[in-house]
């Protein structure tokens, strides 16, 4: 075990509905909301390994670890009206495998899907991705935190100070130059 304090993923659905661990909305060029698992899954992954369901990658993820909890990012669909069935499946899915002392939280750049996911299991964590929600706004709308791209931070500065006073996380990514980090 390697310890650390968490581990991001991304899942997406796939025409058929089976919720898969995957960055990009294409795989070998083919949509995965328009493709079916059964499609998707005929081409291995570099490794060898074939496209990992969300239901395999969480079991596997609870497996020996008592340290490291998953970040769960659920990817926005193209079809705004799947983002919250996508983020009550996942619900279900965690809910059915007893995952839930596994997630550290929820991220998304969908903030249907985080209102959703907070609307079913209020206790969860769940932090915005886009950069477009103030703290306030997010604490209103029962969000847990910002999870933003760094700049959001350096454009809007007094939003460190307002998160810590709400007690919201605060997050920011993709920090490459040791004058940021400082920053």
């Amino acid at each position: 075990q390697m310890r650390c304090t968490g581990s991001e993923f991304d899942v997406r659905m796939t025409a058929d509905d089976v919720l898969i661990v995957t960055h990009d909305p294409d795989y070998h060029e083919m949509g995965v909301e328009e493709s079916s698992y059964a499609e998707l899954s005929k081409i291995l992954l570099p490794n060898g390994e074939v496209l990992p369901t969300l239901r395999d990658y969480i079991s596997v993820g609870m497996t020996n670890n008592d340290s490291t909890g998953l970040v769960c990012e659920i990817k926005p669909s193209k079809d705004k009206d799947r983002n919250p069935i996508i983020a009550k499946k996942v619900l279900d899915l965690v809910k059915e495998l007893e995952a839930e002392n596994h997630i550290l939280s929820y991220i998304s750049f969908s903030y249907k899907v985080l209102e959703t996911i907070e609307g079913i299991q209020p206790a969860a964590l769940t932090q915005y991705l886009d950069g477009s929600k103030s703290p306030t706004q997010l604490q209103e709308d029962g969000i847990d935190g910002l999870d933003y791209y760094f700049t959001k931070f350096q454009d809007n500065p007094n939003w460190i100070t307002t998160a810590k006073d709400k007690n919201l996380i605060l997050n920011a990514w993709t920090v490459n130059n040791v004058e940021d980090i400082d920053w």
